[in-house]
């Protein structure tokens, strides 16, 4: 895929003006030795602190290291319910399950925050943004210190943490014409949880035959060979699935933000709440697909597409919680300075806010009564997303040369 002089893709755009130019050259500079020195002291701090006040590396952690732990004693993993993910999850989880407890609590989050920042660096490169830039140092502090989705993560010490990493690295290298090697990451992730099953689509779309051979055998693989290690591999299909397409127990149910589990509990009807799920999430492809056929080039593409199609899953899948988000934000965030940007959207900063650190919402901040509050930012990015990959462009008549202008704001990222 081609990359336009400077990074910029897409349309010619004029609507920066000089004031937003100027702000953007600062962000770009490096933000120097001192303020990287800062930011990764801040970031460790939080994470010490995370493994002062959790046990176990984080409530999500144990149950699968729980899993592994039983594996290791010769019983089953899939016995607890609550283990979610494919047998191959077992055996990563095993080192974990060797260590004292003393010891996980205090990698696990230091893993986590190491897992984030690498994928908000993988994020920047897609568009060619420096690391060491005063937009990256900044932006991430703001993510770890307000967004509260990421302090659930890695208090939680969620797997999904490894989606947050591997969708931008995967982006990363398809953007570097390294399709494979994308369907490998991709599949890798999937193998440890299945998180980014929607972006088989992407690889359809691209018809990038040969990365999503590598996304679906990677994952196939690894859990063909865990299964055969461990007793009733089964379980997965006959205990697992069934558990979550009830939605879960008692414990997950409160926190689900999926339109299937949250309007229910607004007196529609379940049957109803399904279809306008799956409705939802049928719209989310469509508007997807009409991102990926426009065909602008430059990463934007990639990974506005890309996202589209993890909230459309989001919207529809059991479960879905706020840290589900982690994945796609950072992505729209690291292209804000793209001229036409997702990102760019007023309603896209609307989203964001009821998720923010300390901003509170009337009658929406019990624990129980959270999922709303996320459901909300659900819908409204999802929205937001969906409507600016449908939008329509100009069609160009044949033969039309692909030149571009060059705007105030073109300068080399």
């Amino acid at each position: 895929m081609n990359k336009d002089e400077g990074g910029m893709s897409g349309e010619p755009d004029e609507r920066d003006s000089v004031p937003l130019c100027r702000a953007r050259d600062w962000l770009l500079q490096p933000a120097g030795p001192l303020a990287g020195t800062l930011l990764v002291l801040l970031l460790v701090a939080r994470a010490v602190y995370v493994a002062m006040v959790s046990a176990g590396g984080g409530m999500d952690n144990a149950f699968v290291v729980r899993a592994a732990a039983s594996w290791l004693d010769g019983g089953a993993p899939y016995a607890d319910r609550r283990f979610l993910y494919l047998p191959s999850a077992v055996i990563a989880a095993a080192p974990q399950a060797m260590l004292p407890t003393s010891v996980v609590r205090i990698v696990v989050p230091l893993l986590v925050v190491a897992a984030l920042t690498a994928g908000w660096a993988c994020a920047l490169r897609i568009f060619d943004v420096a690391w060491r830039s005063r937009f990256a140092a900044l932006g991430l502090l703001g993510i770890f210190l307000v967004w509260a989705p990421f302090e659930h993560l890695i208090h939680l010490g969620n797997w999904t943490v490894t989606a947050a990493l591997a969708l931008p690295l995967a982006l990363l290298l398809a953007d570097r014409g390294r399709w494979p090697a994308a369907g490998a990451v991709v599949g890798a992730a999937i193998a440890l949880k299945p998180l980014l099953a929607p972006i088989v689509l992407l690889f359809v779309f691209a018809r990038q035959w040969r990365a999503l051979g590598w996304m679906v055998a990677v994952p196939a693989a690894a859990s063909v060979c865990a299964g055969l290690m461990m007793p009733d591999p089964s379980g997965f299909l006959t205990r697992t699935l069934p558990f979550l397409l009830r939605g879960g127990d008692a414990l997950m149910q409160p926190y689900d933000a999926s339109a299937v589990a949250v309007l229910p509990r607004l007196g529609v009807p379940q049957t109803v709440a399904v279809v306008v799920g799956a409705a939802a999430a049928a719209a989310g492809v469509v508007c997807a697909w009409r991102r990926w056929r426009r065909g602008d080039p430059g990463p934007a593409r990639l990974v506005e597409t890309a996202v589209m199609l993890m909230l459309a899953a989001f919207l529809v899948s059991r479960p879905s919680y706020d840290h589900y988000l982690v994945v796609v934000v950072p992505l729209l965030l690291a292209g804000v300075l793209q001229p036409g940007a997702a990102a760019r959207s007023p309603w896209f900063w609307v989203a964001l806010v009821p998720q923010v650190q300390g901003i509170t919402l009337p009658y929406l901040e019990g624990a129980t009564r959270r999922a709303f509050k996320d459901f909300i930012t659900l819908c409204a990015l999802a929205a937001t997303v969906g409507v600016h990959c449908a939008r329509a462009r100009p069609s160009r008549p044949p033969g039309y040369p692909e030149t571009r202008q060059v705007s105030l704001c073109d300068r080399s990222f």
